[in-house]
């Protein structure tokens, strides 16, 4: 590598030894590097229970900013948590301390707020408020149906997907703990309700509110 030249890399994912327990954080042990991972109050819950020496993994969502120089590496359970987490942070004025606060109930709480334009529960939340929470409303309201369909059961991850009907599937079975069938009769519901649907999130959003009916 040539001199002064700096090597960055992104890390999404870690699985190693707890090797230590803080108020919000902890030490991985991965490969011989201990990593420090800060972790939200409903990701905190699950590692309350954990003996330091088990062997864990994590979704990560690193995060560094102009403000933020030195690398923050927060930890998931699942890959939806971190997506719903790098959403949230699209905020205006929600920073990584705000948004890894703000997660104090599980993240399909959340997104079911911000879809049901809830800024009451949404400004209960930590370092939140109501104006804030108007903004998150403001910015999400539609976009996160897919993480209010979640459960609070711990998804695990997805592969690619080939097509629209087919990605909201295997969404809700291989994330989001729906069974085949009930799924795919779902996602058949929502598409004959509305048959201009042309994107995942549209999807979704239908899928939802025929849940709330």
């Amino acid at each position: 590598m040539a001199k002064g030249r700096l090597l960055y890399h992104v890390i999404r994912y870690l699985k190693g030894i707890l090797l230590k327990k803080e108020d919000d954080r902890i030490v991985l042990l991965t490969n011989g590097v201990g990593y420090e991972v800060r972790l939200p109050a409903i990701i905190r819950s699950v590692y309350n229970k954990k003996e330091v020496g088990e062997e864990v993994e994590l979704f990560i969502s690193y995060q560094q900013a102009e403000r933020q120089p030195k690398p923050v590496l927060v930890g998931f359970n699942s890959e939806p948590e971190r997506e719903f987490f790098e959403k949230l942070l699209t905020v205006h004025r929600i920073g990584i301390a705000t948004a890894v606060d703000a997660l104090t109930i599980p993240v399909s709480r959340v997104a079911r707020a911000i879809e049901d334009k809830d800024i009451s529960t949404l400004g209960k939340l930590k370092g939140v408020g109501k104006r804030i929470a108007e903004k998150i409303v403001a910015e999400l309201n539609g976009k996160v149906a897919k993480y209010a369909l979640m459960s609070e059961e711990g998804p695990s991850a997805v592969g690619e997907p080939k097509d629209l009907q087919k990605q909201v599937v295997d969404v809700l079975v291989r994330q989001l703990g729906y069974k085949s069938g009930e799924a795919s009769k779902m996602v058949e519901a929502a598409i004959q309700r509305c048959p201009q649907i042309s994107s995942p999130e549209e999807l979704f959003e239908e899928v939802y509110k025929s849940q709330k009916t």
